[in-house]
């Protein structure tokens, strides 16, 4: 298990007190490159739990969020197609830290830079409680899915690639 420290606020929780979300701190050794395998590993809970965000654009260059589930890849064609647009691919690392104002590893849907619309897979709103990174690499919240509706207006699409 993760040794418990005290993590200073991020903007991303900042947000969610301010909303009175209720959520549970995990910080964890952060590996480069090392994902949601990683950080699932560390905080012994299932990758499928811990929930990726990633930040995308549209064939204009809009900037969007995908929330997935760890241990599943984007499939940019279906999702693409389900919100009206001709394609959908993730954004340059420094492109991402730009709209979001995270760090790439570290980038929360919660309190980013720009105002981005947020697409959610589906299945994570089944989930009793998922891990989504509070603001920082090395460091999840955890956190009632619903949470994503209520407070970024998130949209349920069906964009998992299938197994």
């Amino acid at each position: 298990m993760a040794k418990k420290e005290h993590v200073s606020e991020t903007p991303a929780t900042q947000m969610l007190r301010r909303h009175g979300i209720a959520f549970t701190e995990h910080p964890y050794e952060y590996e480069e490159h090392g994902g949601t395998t990683v950080s699932a590993r560390e905080l012994g809970v299932d990758e499928h739990a811990v929930v990726k965000t990633l930040v995308m654009q549209d064939e204009t260059a809009k900037p969007l969020i995908v929330l997935m589930h760890g241990d599943r890849k984007v499939s940019t064609k279906n999702l693409a197609r389900q919100i009206g647009c001709k394609s959908v691919e993730p954004c340059k690392p420094e492109v991402a830290h730009r709209h979001s104002g995270y760090l790439v590893g570290g980038t929360s849907p919660f309190a980013t830079k720009k105002s981005m619309p947020v697409y959610v897979e589906q299945s994570i709103l089944a989930l009793e409680k998922m891990y989504i990174n509070g603001g920082r690499r090395g460091y999840l919240v955890g956190i009632a899915p619903g949470v994503l509706m209520e407070l970024l207006q998130a949209k349920a699409v069906h964009c998992a690639l299938e197994e």
